[in-house]
């Protein structure tokens, strides 16, 4: 029996376990992936922490995967053994919910999501829906794309439903913020970092992005923005960032979870502002942002870490000990 190896959360706010298991079969409209390398994303620490609901337990966690075709089920065209191929959070829709019907197929309302309610990536390999998997060519280091899967992603619908503004506020400077600072700048933004407060390291690597002013995050730019995005999962930074938003401005939450936002005066709200959150991603939103990053230039920082060493990788996410993002290596 052919077997591989998986680092597998049992329960909430325990510790990852190096599990061997029976190698998955891909049965119909599925590929087996051989994983390549796999981010660590916040999102797998909400999961680990136990601050998103009902994941499926046993669970292994990741969905910014990179892999390549080991196996294609029946039905699936288009992809080829030993392919390049990306999964992402999304990891299969209903299609004929209401949401899906009109094209928000990110609030459908049956979904899957990779490595929180189906296996994930940090493994030797996994199982994926074909419909929601991504070639990615040849061009670029496996680790170095694997934040591509929902840093990237995520950060750029974020980024979209932020508007056209010129400067723009990121409130958290991790994985996703060091993907958009690049995006941002090619486009001509102007990218205002906000993170933690007296953090020089963050900001020092900020302003090695091209951001034009890094600071704390609880300090007002220089100048009105014209949209912020919140990427720290922190519900206090709202409020923050509708101080520093100019008239008609957004505030953008990123992320899929966030502590309480406390009250807050209707002024800081009034005169147009607004709030909104992002919820999962769509596949035209791979589709563009994978357009996008070669030709933007984009490049990330990554810590590589041997898929043993998941929980270590976790910690140091949590703690905040990292520049960019992690990312394991089976």
């Amino acid at each position: 029996m052919q077997t591989m190896h998986a680092m597998v959360l049992d329960q909430p706010r325990t510790p990852l376990v190096l599990r061997e298991r029976p190698l998955p079969v891909a049965d119909a409209g599925k590929v087996l992936l051989a994983v390549a390398a796999c981010g660590v994303c916040r999102t797998d620490l909400h999961v680990v922490d136990g601050e998103l609901p009902h994941p499926k337990l046993p669970i292994v966690p990741g969905h910014e995967i990179v892999g390549r075709v080991a196996a294609l089920g029946s039905g699936v065209t288009g992809f080829s053994l030993g392919q390049r191929l990306g999964v992402p959070w999304l990891g299969a829709t209903c299609g004929v919910c209401p949401y899906c019907r009109a094209d928000h197929e990110n609030l459908c309302d049956t979904p899957l999501f990779t490595g929180y309610t189906r296996d994930g990536g940090f493994a030797t390999h996994t199982i994926a829906d074909a419909r929601y998997c991504f070639a990615l060519g040849e061009e670029g280091d496996d680790a170095e794309i694997a934040p591509w899967l929902c840093a990237g992603l995520i950060g750029w619908r974020s980024y979209r439903m932020a508007g056209n503004g010129e400067a723009l506020g990121i409130y958290g400077f991790g994985a996703a913020a060091h993907i958009l600072a690049q995006v941002a700048r090619w486009e001509g933004r102007r990218v205002f970092a906000f993170t933690r407060r007296g953090d020089h390291a963050a900001q020092e690597f900020a302003r090695s992005l091209g951001a034009v002013w890094t600071g704390g995050s609880d300090e007002l730019p220089p100048e009105p923005l014209d949209a912020a995005i919140i990427f720290a999962p922190v519900g206090a930074l709202v409020p923050a960032a509708l101080k520093a938003v100019k008239k008609g401005g957004r505030v953008v939450c990123g992320g899929i979870h966030m502590s309480d936002i406390p009250s807050f005066t209707y002024a800081l709200l009034w005169e147009e502002r607004q709030v909104m959150s992002v919820a999962n991603l769509t596949r035209a939103d791979a589709r563009e942002f994978l357009k996008v990053a070669p030709k933007a230039g984009v490049k990330c920082e990554v810590t590589r870490y041997p898929l043993a060493r998941a929980n270590d990788a976790l910690s140091d996410l949590r703690d905040g000990r990292l520049q960019g993002a992690a990312v394991l290596i089976p």
